[in-house]
């Protein structure tokens, strides 16, 4: 059905987020606002009622003469019309009294209060006529009950185009969106002004039914200022469009028009309303044309969300980039033997003994399951001290690859618009408050883990008397070093050392559990330690992904269907 296909398209459209600052991203969201408007205001009621009354929106520049037309037809004054501009503020509804059943609800304009009016013979009350305060946006429409308006037909006195209130003309332009018809008022003196213009080329795109009313021409330039502006109507493609003039006349004591100089419009408006058929064909026309320029809005709007939704990908990758590169080089400097270095080579050294031992394994590898297990026999050297060397060179590591990848993230993310705007003010080019405790602490778990592992696999008896003569540490540690043992990076004497200390940690863990248990186990450990690291590097980049899923919800990605489902709804109607 088409109120159901409507209604789809407008769900998809109030869930489309364009939160990241792209270029031209304000014309799209401009976009997504005036195409809720137009569904709210006019599309979506007007195809449940196809019967109502037409709206006929009286709207021009400023001081065109609007509000005194508008008297002149209905006989009243019951418009506020004067020298002070804004003149029109408070937009009035005029309708038969036998009308007023579809318009005191929120069937059209539903974002309007209703204030109900009354005709006197002076102008209504400035509360209802119009003087809204300037600091106070209109948020109602007052309507106005009068026989001398045509039944089945209705007009709306909307505030100025060029008005210099921005609500003015915010809700000009609501209303004429909201119309089935336009009366568009101009002047002799006026009528080749911009903003007009652009509003009438707009009605011609949409296909709408337009009337123009050239307002106070004197006798002597009617003929010429009528056949120029016709022309231009003609180059702009509304040559259908019907041409009024109202002669320069003198207004009476309450500002009124002489009727004859309305009379055409008031008789061409009053065979509109009386012709069901003529009402219906207005009313399908410039619903059909409004439709489509819904749909027209809504690929502009597709396009937008789609190059949201690149931005926020490139924004995405950049993180994921900079935070696996992260990753890896700590993985790297885990396996290249680099955390053999100094302190840890050193502390190393005190446990298992001197540089002689070394030089011994190097010489006699073949024996050295019996002499690894004589020499652990007796009291070993604090193995505590490796682990903590371990742990302090591995977090430094783990520190220096983090805030090198939160810094990359940041100034990357500053080189783009959209990204920029994400960071705002803040600097996110470091690493997080307390992120080296942390680091810290997953090293310690990870240290904690493995000598669980270590626990777990000596449960045998004879294995068990084996790991307790070399002490838990001990095996902890040779474990940890053998998991760091890989020699490349490292040169000249330091692969003398760093082979030494990888076989001595090797041989005395396969000592004690075996050749094959001691590579499930440095594989376990290496497991391990990626999934340490890379929870916290997860954790770091958050920062930044937090902000843009926050910002980007991923919507928009169904209105080109939407669209395309629009397009094909107005042309069947």
């Amino acid at each position: 059905m088409a109120i159901d296909t409507l209604e789809a398209a407008r769900a998809a459209l109030a869930a489309t987020s364009l939160p990241l600052a792209l270029p031209d991203v304000q014309e799209a969201r401009q976009w997504i606002r005036e195409s809720l408007s137009q569904l709210d205001d006019y599309v979506i009621p007007r195809y449940r009622s196809l019967d109502a009354p037409l709206l006929a929106v009286v709207g021009g520049s400023t001081g065109a003469g609007k509000s005194t037309l508008v008297n002149a037809l209905v006989g009243y004054p019951v418009t506020r019309a004067g020298a002070i501009r804004p003149t029109t503020r408070q937009p009035i509804l005029l309708h038969h009294p036998q009308d007023a059943g579809w318009f005191e609800g929120d069937r059209i304009l539903p974002s309007l209060d209703r204030i109900r009016g009354s005709v006197s013979a002076s102008p209504l009350p400035a509360n209802q006529a119009g003087a809204a305060p300037d600091a106070q946006a209109i948020t109602s429409l007052v309507l106005v009950a009068h026989d001398r308006v045509p039944q089945g037909i209705a007009l709306l006195d909307a505030p100025d185009v060029d008005s210099i209130s921005d609500d003015n003309r915010r809700l000009a332009g609501q209303l004429l969106a909201a119309a089935d018809l336009w009366v568009f008022v101009t002047t002799a003196n006026r009528y080749a002004d911009a903003v007009p213009w652009r509003l009438l080329l707009d009605a011609a795109s949409r296909d709408i039914t337009v009337a123009v009313v050239l307002d106070r021409v004197p006798s002597a330039a009617e003929d010429e200022v009528r056949t120029d502006l016709k022309a231009m109507l003609d180059r702009q493609g509304l040559g259908e469009a019907r041409l009024f003039v109202v002669p320069e006349s003198p207004l009476d004591g309450l500002g009124m028009l002489p009727q004859a100089s309305v009379a055409q419009l008031g008789q061409w408006l009053g065979a509109l309303a009386a012709n069901a058929a003529g009402r219906a064909d207005v009313a399908r026309r410039t619903l059909n044309g409004a439709v489509k320029a819904v749909s027209g809005r809504l690929e502009g709007i597709a396009g937008a969300a789609a190059a949201q939704d690149a931005a926020a990908h490139d924004l995405r990758t950049v993180c994921v980039e900079e935070y696996e590169q992260a990753l890896s080089g700590i993985l790297e400097a885990t396996k290249d033997g680099a955390l053999l270095r100094g302190e840890v080579l050193a502390r190393w050294q005190d446990f298992v003994g001197t540089g002689e031992f070394f030089r011994a394994v190097e010489q006699n590898i073949g024996r050295m399951r019996d002499r690894v297990g004589a020499f652990f026999r007796g009291e070993p050297a604090p193995a505590v001290r490796v682990e903590t060397a371990i742990e302090t060179g591995l977090q430094a590591v783990i520190l220096d690859e983090a805030a090198n990848a939160a810094e990359n993230v940041d100034r990357r993310w500053r080189s783009d618009a959209a990204g920029r705007h994400l960071l705002g003010g803040d600097d996110l080019s470091g690493t997080s408050k307390g992120f080296d405790a942390r680091s810290a602490a997953a090293i310690r778990a990870w240290q904690e883990g493995l000598m669980e592992m270590i626990r777990t696999q000596g449960q045998g008896k004879r294995t068990q008397a084996r790991w307790l003569s070399f002490g838990l540490n001990g095996l902890g540690a040779a474990l940890m070093v053998v998991v760091f043992s890989m020699t490349a990076g490292l040169s000249g004497l330091e692969i003398g050392i760093a082979g030494g200390t990888a076989v001595v940690g090797q041989k005395l863990l396969e000592a004690v559990f075996g050749e094959d248990a001691v590579r499930r186990l440095a594989l376990q450990a290496r497991e391990d330690l990626h999934t340490q690291c890379q929870r916290l590097l997860d954790e770091e980049k958050q920062r930044f992904l937090g902000r843009l899923e926050a910002a980007h919800p991923g919507t928009g990605s169904d209105l080109a269907r939407h669209a395309k489902a629009l397009r094909r709804l107005a042309g069947a109607a």
